[in-house]
């Protein structure tokens, strides 16, 4: 025979069996449908990723019903990946604004922008030193793609520009402190596989 159970005991069992129905539902509306995938892999959020588009609506909620926050007009910007409903997706900016973006938008092309936080320009590097030759001088905001990055310094191309170098990771938004992007230069892999 099963013991019987206190009125008290199946009143906190029906309570703890509906948190975990809420706590399910919630995770679910955070999460969306579907979680972001990149080859074929489920992509844990937050993550960096740049505007596929030169014109690009950002806007209040996760859907074309929602009104347009504000508007990109640059593509290749970097935004922070925060949140997955769906086909949307939930960004952060680089001056902090956040809003949703169709995610077909986004593309996994790394690029970073310089310093958008100073007001001073940050030192382009011939090498991986601080005692390196200064190649230029980049003002705050400044659009660069990122080659490869291993957690101090950042393989940077400025766009539009013929300039390349070194730029300390910190000084990047568009790139984790802690992250490490690997080199998928022919050069990199070649040498990755020595």
């Amino acid at each position: 025979m099963a013991p019987r159970m206190t009125h008290r005991a199946a009143w906190l069992a029906c309570l703890l069996s509906l948190l975990a129905v809420d706590a399910g539902r919630v995770g679910a509306q955070a999460a969306g449908p579907a979680a972001p995938v990149s080859a074929g892999r489920p992509v844990a959020l937050p993550y960096f990723a740049s505007l596929k588009r030169p014109v690009a609506n950002v806007r209040v909620g996760p859907g074309r019903d929602y009104p347009i926050r504000w508007v990109y007009k640059k593509r290749g910007l970097p935004v922070e990946v925060l949140a997955s409903y769906g086909n949307w997706r939930r960004i952060r900016a680089s001056d902090g604004s956040e809003g949703w973006i169709a995610a077909m938008l986004l593309s996994s092309r790394r690029t970073a922008l310089v310093a958008p936080w100073s007001e001073s320009a940050v030192d382009l590097r011939a090498g991986r030193r601080p005692s390196s030759a200064v190649a230029a001088r980049l003002q705050p905001r400044v659009l660069v793609g990122l080659q490869w990055c291993d957690r101090m310094w950042c393989s940077v191309r400025v766009q539009g520009q013929e300039a390349s170098g070194y730029v300390r990771q910190t000084r990047l938004w568009g790139v984790y402190p802690d992250e490490t992007i690997p080199d998928r230069s022919v050069w990199g892999v070649m040498r990755n596989m020595l």
